[in-house]
């Protein structure tokens, strides 16, 4: 699945809601799902990572979504032509 398309599909399942919740309460949702990474890291829970990350995921979508930003094409702008700072791929900055 590209980014585009689980953008899309998170707005559907989820965009109503975290409209109404607001920006704010989108990103603090964002950030304590960060910090149960973190906890399962510190755990070494290999599947609590794994959904913990598709989590973030999920909830990083969600803000692009409020905040009406296309996350994939964003990606692409910085990112699409290698290392933002030096341009290369793989990274040759020091």
């Amino acid at each position: 699945m590209d980014i585009r398309l689980a953008q899309k599909l998170i707005d559907e399942v989820y965009g109503s809601r975290d409209r109404k919740r607001g920006i704010d309460k989108v990103a603090l949702w964002l950030v304590s799902e960060v910090g149960e990474i973190a906890d399962a890291l510190a755990k070494n829970d290999k599947e609590s990572i794994k959904e913990e990350l598709s989590d973030v995921l999920a909830w990083l979508l969600s803000l692009c979504n409020v905040l009406e930003i296309d996350l994939e094409e964003e990606f692409k702008i910085k990112y699409g032509n290698g290392c933002p700072r030096c341009g290369s791929s793989p990274c040759n900055c020091p």
